[in-house]
């Protein structure tokens, strides 16, 4: 079990910070990420009309950017730690722009795979355009994301880099997967979120720390850092999945459920009501399962338990994080730690 540990008291570092010091970290990001989605337009430049209105789509400068805003601000930390260089580089702006194609490459996938009708608020790709387009959409924003990452011409960190496509792949994998002993499957959902979602942050901060700093204590930081940042993410996307509202969400919620995926609140809820176990191992495909176990996980303290796990991860990622050289970007990387846990939708 996980104690209860209030917010403020895991994510104290931040409040150090004089109020004049301390910056949004979304306003703090925004100069470097300024024609982002219009940069990735031109990544993606297109001879069929329809495969660019298919990218355009979704690229509509109406995401939240919070992966490349971690990039950035991971950047010019770890610039400012090496030898106070206030600038980011052009490469590892290019790292924040592959980010975030990779990212919503596997978006396209994933709502393939789910059979997904909504996304961000409308409707997917695959609803449109039907699943054999979306499939090359979203392979084809992959081979431009490997394009603009074999021109940054460094080895390592396309080495870096690629290994988040492999991942992507194999937590999807581990996803179709389930575990019998009860154990195993709280290890099995941790490595697949981490494959998943953490990945990408992780090896993207990795990336940017390499570009930027020569010292391998700094490239583990911001790795660390961002891997605990992405588990914590998607616990509370989890969370989300049984306390928001369809509308705030931008989706369906139960939707995990609905696929047969037993997540965080469930796992933890399990404990509590063990009948849940064979609705678990069946993927809740019985008539009424999903509402049945809906109504198991918010009786119990699953969502509770997800919630203090992924505070347990902000304050590991702030940990890390404070290793660096203080700068108005490190305590925008630990705001966003607070940020990760508050937000809703």
């Amino acid at each position: 079990r996980f104690h209860h540990t209030s917010t403020s008291h895991l994510c104290s570092c931040s409040k150090t910070v004089s109020d004049e010091k301390y910056q949004d970290p979304f306003q703090l990001g925004r100069k470097d990420l300024k024609n982002l989605y219009e940069d990735i337009k031109k990544e993606l430049l297109v001879s069929t009309a329809e495969l660019k209105e298919m990218c355009d789509y979704y690229f509509d400068g109406k995401g939240k950017a919070f992966r490349p805003m971690i990039v950035v601000l991971m950047a010019r930390a770890c610039n400012i730690h090496h030898n106070n260089s206030r600038e980011v580089q052009a490469s590892q702006r290019s790292v924040a722009i592959i980010a975030e194609m990779i990212h919503t490459a596997s978006l396209v996938h994933d709502d393939v795979i789910d059979d997904a009708n909504s996304r961000r608020g409308k409707m997917t790709v695959n609803q449109i355009w039907g699943e054999r387009k979306a499939v090359l959409a979203g392979d084809f924003i992959l081979s431009a994301a490997s394009v603009a990452l074999a021109r940054i011409g460094n080895t390592t960190i396309i080495s870096v880099l690629t290994q988040v496509i492999e991942d992507l792949v194999r937590g999807e994998f581990l996803q179709l997967g389930s575990k019998e002993n009860e154990n195993e499957r709280f290890a099995h959902y941790l490595e697949k979120t981490f494959k998943k979602t953490a990945s990408l942050i992780a090896n993207s901060c990795k990336a940017v720390s390499i570009l930027g700093c020569p010292d391998p204590k700094v490239h583990e930081i911001a790795y660390q850092y961002g891997k605990n940042v992405g588990i914590a993410f998607q616990l509370i996307d989890d969370v989300l999945d049984f306390t928001s509202c369809a509308d705030r969400l931008g989706k369906p919620t139960a939707a995990d459920l609905k696929l047969g995926l037993a997540t965080g609140p469930v796992l933890f809820a399990c404990r509590q009501f063990p009948e849940m176990n064979a609705m678990i191992m069946r993927r809740f495909s019985k008539p009424g399962d999903v509402e049945r176990a809906r109504k198991y996980v918010l009786q119990s303290d699953g969502v509770q338990q997800t919630t203090y796990l992924a505070q347990r991860y902000c304050h590991e990622a702030t940990r890390e994080i404070s290793k660096l050289r203080p700068s108005p970007e490190r305590e925008a990387l630990i705001q966003l730690t607070e940020m990760v846990l508050v937000r809703d939708k």
